[in-house]
């Protein structure tokens, strides 16, 4: 019963999350203009299959943190247990990436450079974010198995064949 009340506040939070920023995104499509012309008609489909691996990666993520951490993705209501599981294994913020496919394959696809510019914009608030606020609050929270951790773990970028080799973190 308690996981399916944290089911619930977990996809409420997600789809909020996502919600908001989908909201942001429908409201710059007027300032692409002639701009969509400039990006060709054959990115709406690798942009479509961007989109469908970022909404994925997100209900994984989601669900990750909802199983494994008995937490949501809110900042104001997170995850109880340290989770380093699933794609957790192979970088740290899955999640935001995962979003970040979403909002850059949403601008492929509707052929909008505005929306893949606000991507790029996003993305660089979300990294700010991660070092300055996020990082510190797991470092206080969960000390030195965050710690490891980050020692195993890139921030952005994978390092698959180096963590595919290593025992399941915490």
């Amino acid at each position: 019963m308690m996981t399916a009340f944290i089911a619930a506040r977990a996809l409420v939070f997600a789809a909020a999350f996502m919600g908001l920023w989908l909201w942001v995104i429908v409201r710059l499509q007027p300032w692409s203009g002639t701009l969509d012309s400039s990006l060709p008609g054959w990115l709406v489909a690798p942009g479509a299959a961007i989109v469908a691996a970022g909404a994925v990666g997100i209900f994984t993520c989601v669900a990750l943190f909802v199983v494994r951490g008995r937490g949501t993705p809110a900042i104001f209501d997170p995850p109880r247990k340290f989770v380093a599981v699933g794609p957790y294994r192979y970088v740290r913020n899955p999640m935001y990436l995962s979003a970040l496919a979403v909002f850059f394959g949403l601008g492929l696809y509707l052929r909008s450079l505005a929306i893949v510019g606000f991507a790029a914009a996003w993305f660089a608030i979300i990294h700010l974010f991660v070092v300055f606020v996020e990082e510190p609050g797991l470092e206080h929270r969960f000390g030195a198995a965050y710690d490891e951790y980050k020692k195993r773990v890139r921030r952005w970028l994978p390092q698959v064949a180096a963590n595919v080799m290593r025992d399941e973190l915490i």
